[in-house]
């Protein structure tokens, strides 16, 4: 049996094996969390903001921090500091994509204004009219969402046709 240890083709094989991993990686990260084109989430609106206003709220850029490679904008320092302390309480389910979207296997952007806090969790929605059927049967579609996201998180976002 011939081995190819140190041809050429070996070479190569592996250099695009490795390249072929490295893409479906940064392809799959880069796709489960909803972001920008400057990787900042939600649109800038503050994520601890839902939480205690029970208000979308806009941030900005002055008070920031990072987590799961998206940037987060927050009202103010003490917002930015709550976040920092416990990240995974505060940012949105489903990479904050649409939670009805979800449900449908589908991954949507959203509409910040559209939210429900829901069992000390946040959920995004495409919009409001998107959010009042979400909200027919919260507990059911957050199952469906739960055990469908694994499934989509690595797909492309779904364009929404307005005409449909």
């Amino acid at each position: 049996m011939k081995t190819f240890k140190n041809s050429k083709l070996s070479r190569t094989l592996k250099m695009a094996a490795a390249a072929g991993a490295l893409l479906l990686s940064s392809l799959s990260f880069a796709s489960s969390i909803n972001l920008n084109n400057n990787d900042v989430a939600i649109h800038g609106y503050d994520p601890v903001a839902y939480f205690t206003s029970n208000q979308a709220v806009e941030g900005t850029p002055e008070y920031t921090a990072n987590h799961d490679g998206a940037i987060y904008h927050f009202s103010s320092a003490e917002n930015r500091d709550r976040f920092k302390a416990d990240p995974g309480h505060y940012a949105p389910q489903f990479g904050g994509y649409c939670a009805m979207g979800v449900a449908l296997n589908k991954k949507f952007d959203i509409d910040p204004q559209a939210f429900r806090i829901v069992d000390n969790k946040l959920y995004l929605n495409l919009n409001k009219d998107v959010q009042k059927r979400w909200l027919t049967d919260t507990s059911g579609h957050i199952k469906s969402a739960d055990r469908i996201w694994s499934g989509i998180e690595a797909l492309p976002v779904a364009v929404v046709n307005e005409d449909d």
